[in-house]
């Protein structure tokens, strides 16, 4: 009975939570400016937002990620925008057109297919040559492999100033959105979308669960290269007991044993004698 209620209690919160997303979160793709499916072709994903193909000249094209039928956190449909990607050995980017002042959100979309393990690819984005939003991006370390992760950032455009944190740049019809190259592999991004809107209403991936992190933790530890210690030499814990370090029986069975060989070997001898 007690189950019961408490899987009921979970329905209605769950339905509670659902309507009031729906009634908080105002987004449109109406009020997305531009969107690309990067390295991939026209999509519509499920919010309903037109990622037009990547016709950019800028990078090098790869869909390495087709290998994986399912991303985490995103439903197979919406998989496709993290099946693609583009990349370089250098610096490369997009220029993203504006609509007039304004806030705006830039959504950046990622999944690390390549690497097994963190601190292997390491990045950077720099918007309008002059904002550095994003620093020593390790996508791994952010969500393992084959999951999907999102970069959200705000901005606004007032009288042809882009203003990022406190830091004003000039901006005219479009603004240059760069992924910078460091010091461990190349850059990429596998799609983005500029939506003109508050923030609060751009539409979140759900947060990454404990069971993705166990199965990528899982995955790490057979990848390991070290040595398989046996099962009968693993040492955990503290060490046992000596279970005959108190039997006095450990002391007695010896002399037992002595005494049992002395009988036979004194009677030979007087014998002999």
């Amino acid at each position: 009975m007690d189950t019961f209620i408490s899987l009921w209690q979970f329905v209605i919160g769950t339905l509670i939570v659902c309507n009031l997303t729906l009634v908080c979160c105002e987004f449109s793709p109406k009020d997305v400016v531009y969107a690309v499916n990067c390295g991939g072709d026209y999509f519509k994903d499920s919010h309903g937002i037109n990622y037009q193909s990547d016709e950019s000249s800028s990078g090098i094209a790869s869909d390495f990620g087709k290998q994986f039928l399912v991303f985490g956190r995103v439903s197979q449909s919406d998989s496709v925008l993290y099946q693609t990607e583009k990349y370089d050995s250098d610096t490369f980017g997009y220029d993203v057109p504006l609509d007039g002042d304004g806030d705006y959100v830039l959504v950046l979309k990622f999944s690390e297919v390549y690497f097994n393990s963190p601190g292997a690819k390491v990045f950077g984005v720099l918007l309008n040559d002059r904002h550095r939003v994003i620093s020593d991006l390790d996508i791994y370390e952010k969500v393992g492999k084959a999951v999907a992760h999102e970069e959200y950032i705000p901005f606004s455009v007032q009288n042809g100033k882009m203003n990022f944190n406190g830091e004003s740049s000039t901006v005219y019809d479009s603004f240059r959105l760069d992924f910078l190259k460091g010091e461990l592999d190349n850059p990429k991004i596998n799609a983005f979308y500029l939506y003109k809107g508050d923030i609060k209403d751009v539409p979140r991936l759900p947060p990454l669960s404990s069971a993705v992190k166990s199965e990528q933790f899982n995955e790490e530890q057979e990848e390991e290269d070290e040595p398989i210690v046996p099962r009968d030499k693993i040492l955990s814990g503290p060490k046992a007991e000596d279970p005959y370090i108190n039997d006095e029986t450990s002391l007695v069975l010896p002399v037992l044993v002595a005494i049992g060989c002395a009988v036979p070997i004194t009677l030979c001898l007087w014998k002999l004698g």
